[in-house]
């Protein structure tokens, strides 16, 4: 509501003092308001005291559990992710996998005082109390293609690979119509994922067709191997109809093998890779079981940012399984273009 205001006629000279008084009554009032006014915003205006991390630009660690191009592909669809927010990302992975290596190299993240963690455990129970120590220290750790449940991770990232690995029994068994002979390459043994992924294949086929699974092999994160494998398998099983592949290091040996062989037999493979589209569109690999890994980008940095900033986020982020053939792997994101785009 507005003051109404009267003027008053007052002689010159008496008008004169008076009107210098006034002058500084308000001018004393005035510079009092003003300084009530700065105190009373002064919270949001000039900050005092430790601020959280989360205002500050963020950085991010990206944890991996063993150095190879698949990786180097989520990597370059992560910094896509991250560069519209400034965030920077720090990226390690060992050569191999070791655990002992992964523990360190989080641990020097730590000291890093990086504000967030994507970590894909080697050995979800072994790299549990080092995720606990991150969150003690203050940085939330999440989970991505493979998980720790018992941990103090904020969520998990990625698909279910016991479902997954029943996908692949469903697509072997629509390829080759409820019966046919079949040869099974992995990667480790005793890693998990890759376990869950074979089981889930192996009991799917059992229980649901005449599918017989004529030999399974393990190549322990080698191509030279899985090479070597797969000639053994083709030599003694020549008459296969299908080869399927549940590691990262058996879908190039099996593009080299059907190159030099000239064969005509249906491959699965399990993960998108980079080189793996032109190899369907080539015929040497009929489809690939994507883990959507096109979504852990977007995911991993808007959970680590929503962490950062003590959000909650749900304890498992399914990014679910999607079957890739000739007719829909281009829907995936062409990763030689983001590398290009990076460049300039």
């Amino acid at each position: 509501m507005r003051r109404r205001e009267t003027a008053m006629l007052l002689p010159s000279s008496m008008g004169k003092r008076l009107f210098a008084l006034v002058s500084l009554i308000v001018l004393f009032t005035t510079a009092g308001c003003i300084s009530g006014s700065s105190e009373e915003h002064r919270p949001s205006l000039y900050p005092t005291g430790p601020q959280p991390r989360s205002e500050a630009p963020l950085t991010f660690g990206i944890l991996y559990p063993i150095a190879h191009p698949f990786y180097e592909m989520i990597t370059q669809m992560t910094e896509e992710a991250a560069a519209p927010l400034e965030i920077e990302l720090i990226v390690k992975a060992p050569d191999e996998f070791n655990i002992e290596q992964q523990i360190r190299m989080m641990e020097q993240m730590i000291k890093q005082e990086v504000d967030g963690i994507a970590v894909s455990p080697v050995d979800g129970d072994a790299l549990a109390p080092v995720i606990d120590r991150a969150v003690l220290a203050g940085i939330p750790v999440i989970c991505f293609e493979t998980d720790s449940p018992d941990s103090s991770r904020s969520t998990y990232i990625g698909s279910n690979h016991d479902e997954a690995g029943i996908l692949v029994g469903e697509v072997l068994d629509g390829l080759l119509k409820g019966r046919g002979m079949v040869l099974v390459e992995s990667g480790f043994p005793k890693l998990p994922a890759q376990q869950q992924r074979l089981d889930g294949m192996l009991q799917y086929i059992n229980t649901k067709t005449d599918i017989q699974v004529l030999d399974v092999r393990f190549n322990n994160g080698s191509e030279d191997q899985a090479l070597a494998d797969m000639e053994i398998m083709i030599d003694g099983h020549p008459h296969f109809d299908a080869f399927v592949s549940l590691d990262l290091w058996s879908p190039a040996s099996s593009i080299l093998v059907w190159k030099a062989k000239g064969l005509n037999r249906d491959v699965i493979a399990f993960g998108m890779q980079s080189d793996i589209k032109e190899a369907i569109h080539n015929g040497q690999i009929t489809s690939v079981i994507s883990q959507n890994e096109q979504r852990w980008a977007t995911e991993i940095i808007s959970s680590l940012v929503s962490a950062a900033h003590k959000k909650p986020l749900p304890d498992h982020i399914d990014t679910g399984t999607a079957v890739l053939t000739r007719d829909t792997v281009d829907a995936f994101p062409d990763v030689t273009r983001l590398q290009k785009r990076q460049r300039r």
